[in-house]
C-alpha cells in the first residue's frame, strides 16, 4: 500500500525499554508532527507494517511502530504465519507506555495529538493503553478487537472488554468487512453498542464484500486496493478532525456507517491468503 505522496520521510530503526525493537519514521520538515504508535499484525514487524510507517510519514505523522515480539526468539517463523504467539495485554500496555515515554524525548513527535492504531491480533490494544491513558487522543481499530475471542477473560485478557470501552478516554475509529472470517458482523454491532452504552465517542464503517485484512498490499488474496485507499482517506480525516477540536469532551458523537448484503451469513467468510 505504498504510495509516493511527494513529501520525504527519515527511518531508523531504534531502541528503548525492556529491549523493545522499533521502526521509527519522521516526515522530514519542520515539526513537531501529529504522531501515531503503529501496531503489527500477528506476523510482527514486517514490510507491510513498515510500509504504514512510512506512509504514515509520508502524509505528515511522525510513526513509531514497535516490535512486540521483540523478545521472541524466532522471528522468521512469526513472519511466514507459521506460529501465532499470544501476547498478555500487561506486557503489551508496558511496551506501549515504554514507546510513549520513548517518544516524549523525540522533539519532532507532537504527543498533544497522539494516536494508537492496531490491526488484527493489535486491534484490542488502542483500547488498552486508551483506558489507562489519558494522554492518547485517538484509537484506532482496524479488523480487529472485537473478534469472538476479544470478549473472552483470561490470562492474556485479565480485563473484560466491556470493561475496556467504559474507560477509554478519546474517539475511537473502528473499520470492519462484510467479508472478514474473523469478525462476524454481529461483533461489530456488539462493539458499536459498547461505545454507545458507555457513551464514547466513535466513528465505524463496515465496507461492503472485503475480507478480513484488505489493507495488507503484501497479500494479493486480501488486498483491496480502492477500498484500501478509502480506509486510508477516512483514517487520515479522522485524525484530522480529531486535532481539529471535532470530538469536543462534553458532546459525545456516533457515525456508523454499513453495507451489506440482506442475507448476510457470516458462514460464507473465508480466509483469504
Amino acid at each position: 500500500m505504498a504510495t509516493d505522496t511527494g513529501r520525504h520521510a527519515t527511518t531508523r530503526t531504534v531502541r528503548y525499554g525492556n529491549a523493545v525493537e522499533a521502526f521509527l519514521a519522521v516526515p522530514d520538515g519542520a515539526g513537531p508532527h501529529p504522531s501515531v504508535i503503529l501496531l503489527h499484525e500477528r506476523y510482527g514487524l514486517v514490510q507491510h507494517t513498515l510500509d504504514l510507517a512510512a506512509r504514515f510519514a509520508g502524509d505528515g505523522y511522525l510513526c513509531l511502530a514497535p516490535n512486540l515480539y521483540s523478545r521472541f526468539p524466532d522471528q522468521a517463523r512469526l513472519a511466514r504465519g507459521e506460529i501465532q504467539v499470544p501476547l498478555p495485554d500487561p506486557q503489551v500496555l508496558d511496551d506501549l507506555n515504554a514507546s510513549i515515554a520513548y517518544l516524549q524525548d523525540v522533539p519532532e513527535a507532537d504527543l498533544g495529538r497522539l494516536a494508537v492504531m492496531g490491526v488484527c491480533l493489535s486491534g484490542r490494544w488502542p483500547l488498552v493503553v486508551a483506558a489507562n491513558r489519558s494522554d492518547v487522543g485517538a484509537a484506532v481499530v482496524f479488523y480487529g478487537a472485537c473478534q469472538p475471542a476479544g470478549w473472552e477473560v483470561n490470562a492474556n485478557q485479565p480485563e473484560a472488554l466491556e470493561a475496556l470501552i467504559a474507560r477509554v478516554q478519546c474517539p475511537v475509529l473502528g473499520v470492519f468487512g462484510e467479508g472478514d472470517h474473523v469478525i462476524p458482523l454481529e461483533y461489530v454491532l456488539r462493539f458499536r453498542d459498547e461505545l454507545e452504552k458507555h457513551r464514547k465517542t466513535y466513528q465505524m464503517k463496515v465496507f461492503a464484500n472485503v475480507p478480513h485484512g484488505w489493507l495488507n498490499d503484501t497479500m494479493p488474496g486480501r488486498y483491496r486496493r480502492d477500498e484500501a485507499e478509502e480506509t486510508w482517506r477516512i483514517l487520515l480525516a479522522f485524525l484530522d478532525r480529531t486535532w481539529r477540536g471535532g470530538y469536543p469532551k462534553d458532546r459525545v458523537r456516533w457515525s456508523f456507517e454499513s453495507d451489506v448484503a440482506v442475507d448476510y451469513d457470516p458462514k460464507h467468510n473465508v480466509r483469504m491468503e
